[in-house]
């Protein structure tokens, strides 16, 4: 995972971190191009890593059967000669064309990328908070609510809320106890979704008196200028009370939204990216869309499909990378210099 502050120049910028994405670091790597890659989650994967990683998968071609991590790790694997950059628990917020013809991508945290290429990989779309029907939250996202937790320092010597019942909730609850100046744990029932250790390690906490857990439902927000002084939480008697807060944290789970995506000026067709079938590009030059987040048609939302997709798309991404060399199309089981980047001896 890398942050800058600095513009980031490369070849490419993958948007998605998931199994397509990562296959698209090898294709464009066998074709000496260089990748980023950016993805909301705090690892690679996408939607095989976070919502079935232990599912097993059937349909990927020569394993009859693989979970979603461990072919995970496999492509993981397969593109480090590559040494591609990640940049997680960040999305793609802003993209506009320079005057060369290239692409300058910023991200919601900052992170301003100048590539030649822009392949959007993103799956069903980014992971995106579920909100809870708090009236006026938005007044205070981004300044004192926050969805997801990228520096655990921003929380050092505060009063957290925390609310939600599942394990993000009980795991932050646990992680920012030692750091933060009091936690409050708020879920609207007294049984938990989460791990069973984590609901151990958090009941001690609370009879040791180090954390708080309060059963009810956060009803008000009190605060000016976005940031939170307080909040009002409801019990299922209709009983009222005011709790002290810096920062509340609300883990309501996650669901799937193209997101700015959405915003970057491209054909779309039913909230996916239109993409033609010889290279995969968008209704814009330099910019790609592999996976499931692609459309034409005859379309098939299929692992196997993005792969194929990543790889002609590579080819043309090529073009506009290096318009001056010459691609000659090789077999990695063949090419010598294709087992050299791959770094493979020769086993003979």
């Amino acid at each position: 995972m890398s942050n800058h502050s600095a513009v980031i120049k490369t070849d490419a910028v993958i948007i998605g971190a998931g199994p397509c994405g990562l296959f698209t670091v090898f294709e464009m790597g066998l074709l000496d191009m260089k990748c980023h890659l950016i993805d909301i989650l705090d690892r690679p994967g996408g939607q095989c890593a976070e919502l079935y990683p232990e599912k097993p998968i059937y349909d990927i071609p020569a394993y009859p059967s693989i979970s979603g991590q461990t072919l995970t790790d496999n492509l993981m694997a397969q593109i480090e000669p590559f040494n591609p950059t990640f940049h997680f628990q960040q999305m793609a917020e802003k993209l506009e064309k320079l005057d060369d013809g290239t692409w300058r991508l910023t991200t919601d945290t900052g992170t301003v990328f100048e590539a030649t290429c822009i392949i959007i990989a993103a799956g069903g779309g980014s992971f995106m908070p579920k909100k809870p029907p708090i009236p006026k939250i938005e007044n205070y996202e981004g300044k004192s609510v926050f969805y997801s937790i990228r520096q655990m320092e921003n929380f050092r010597g505060k009063d957290l809320i925390i609310v939600g019942g599942g394990d993000s909730a009980l795991d932050w609850s646990l992680n920012l106890q030692p750091i933060a100046k009091s936690i409050t744990l708020i879920h609207r029932r007294d049984a938990f979704r989460a791990a069973p250790d984590s609901v151990s390690k958090m009941r001690e906490l609370v009879a040791d008196g180090a954390m708080h857990l309060k059963i009810g439902q956060v009803k008000e927000l009190i605060g000016e200028n976005g940031q939170l002084n307080s909040v009002i939480i409801e019990n299922k008697n209709k009983q009222r009370e005011k709790l002290p807060c810096d920062i509340m944290l609300p883990f309501f789970g996650l669901t799937m939204k193209l997101g700015p995506i959405a915003d970057f000026g491209l054909n779309l067709h039913e909230n996916l990216v239109t993409v033609d079938t010889e290279k995969f590009e968008t209704s814009e030059k330099g910019i790609f869309a592999v996976g499931d987040i692609n459309w034409y048609p005859g379309k098939l939302k299929l692992i196997l499909s993005g792969f194929h997709e990543a790889a002609l798309m590579s080819r043309q991404a090529f073009k506009y990378c290096r318009p001056d060399a010459r691609m000659r199309f090789e077999y990695t089981t063949s090419s010598t210099s294709l087992q050299e980047k791959l770094g493979i001896s020769d086993k003979k």
